[in-house]
């Protein structure tokens, strides 16, 4: 009900004369959240299948309209949990946010398909996202071919103004795998050192190096958008498995999905899926191929400057991050 009367209050979505919005939004809700198909919805409301459709349709461009203003950064500062961990503070005092790419399901023509069948020979689409460390998406890009490379998706996100990327003021920064481009603003691991979590999961596999120690916790910290992508992937089963829309329609779905998402995160604070993964530890294991895929010069056409200036960056808080470990162990 919160959801219909924001909709109705910035005037996104009005009464019809065949559906009210309450009705139009519940039928909304019901299908990207149960999967269920149109036909179903139209014995369960009795309208007919053009009503349902094109009302599907009113209500996700309304939903993606409300996107423009909730999946945006914030000037809210560090969470708790981050400020009061020594593993993250001061070391990432200057991180406003994580950056990873997923894949979603996707529903193509069969002659497009072979550019959408990524990894596993699955059809997606391969969707870019930021969050920030409170799990509120603050950047959505979706629609590119399961096919398409990370880092290609994030250069031309963070380069072509119509994305509208939240790049970060001077100082600031996000942590990202090591699958993109090193420059300033955005802070990868070291490559070629241990860095999923699940290569430290007992006592015996600590880490045992300046650059392991960074990795560790980085890898830690940047677990936020994986927890992202659990929630809005466990709510939103349309994800999983997307019916036979139009493909100009898929990719508005995702980001509906990541405006609800973050809705819920702004108006229910005791929500029963982000507590059961607001502290669950992913290991990122859809993130391993990516993260030994080389990053071609020519195709992310990054300063040296800029590279060396964020490396140094990196180097610097790993230095400060090992000195204190060892002084406490």
């Amino acid at each position: 009900m919160e959801l219909c009367t924001c909709l109705k209050q910035k005037e996104y979505i009005k009464d019809t004369r065949e559906i009210k919005v309450e009705e139009a939004v519940a039928i909304f809700l019901i299908i990207v959240g149960q999967n269920v198909r149109m036909r179903l919805i139209v014995d369960r409301f009795q309208h007919w299948l053009e009503t349902i459709d094109r009302h599907f349709h009113l209500t996700l461009k309304a939903i993606c309209k409300l996107g423009q203003d909730i999946i945006r950064p914030t000037q809210s500062p560090l969470p708790s949990h981050i400020v009061n961990s020594s593993k993250y503070y001061p070391w990432f005092q200057n991180c406003i946010g994580a950056i990873d790419g997923t894949h979603v399901s996707a529903c193509v023509p069969t002659d497009k398909q072979v550019s959408y069948r990524g990894r596993e020979n699955v059809v997606t689409q391969n969707v870019l996202c930021a969050c920030n460390f409170e799990m509120f998406f603050t950047f959505v890009s979706a629609g590119w071919e399961g096919t398409a490379n990370d880092s290609r998706v994030f250069i031309d996100a963070i380069t072509k103004p119509i994305y509208k990327f939240p790049l970060p003021k001077e100082g600031e920064y996000y942590v990202l795998d090591s699958g993109f481009p090193c420059t300033k603003g955005f802070l990868p691991p070291y490559r070629g050192e241990r860095y999923h979590l699940q290569e430290y999961n007992s006592g015996r596999n600590r880490p045992r190096g300046i650059k392991e120690l960074f990795n560790y916790r980085h890898s830690s910290l940047r677990n936020d958008i994986e927890r992202c992508f659990g929630v809005l992937k466990a709510r939103f089963p349309i994800l999983k498995m997307m019916p036979p829309y139009k493909l100009s329609r898929q990719p508005l779905i995702v980001l509906a999905c990541c405006t609800l998402h973050n809705f819920i995160r702004q108006r229910t604070q005791y929500d029963h899926m982000f507590r059961e993964w607001e502290e669950k530890e992913l290991e990122g294991k859809d993130n391993i191929e990516e993260a030994n895929t080389s990053v071609s010069r020519c195709e992310v056409n990054l300063s040296d400057e800029s590279a060396a200036a964020m490396a140094r960056c990196r180097d610097r808080i790993a230095q400060a991050m090992w000195t204190a470990y060892n002084n406490i162990n």
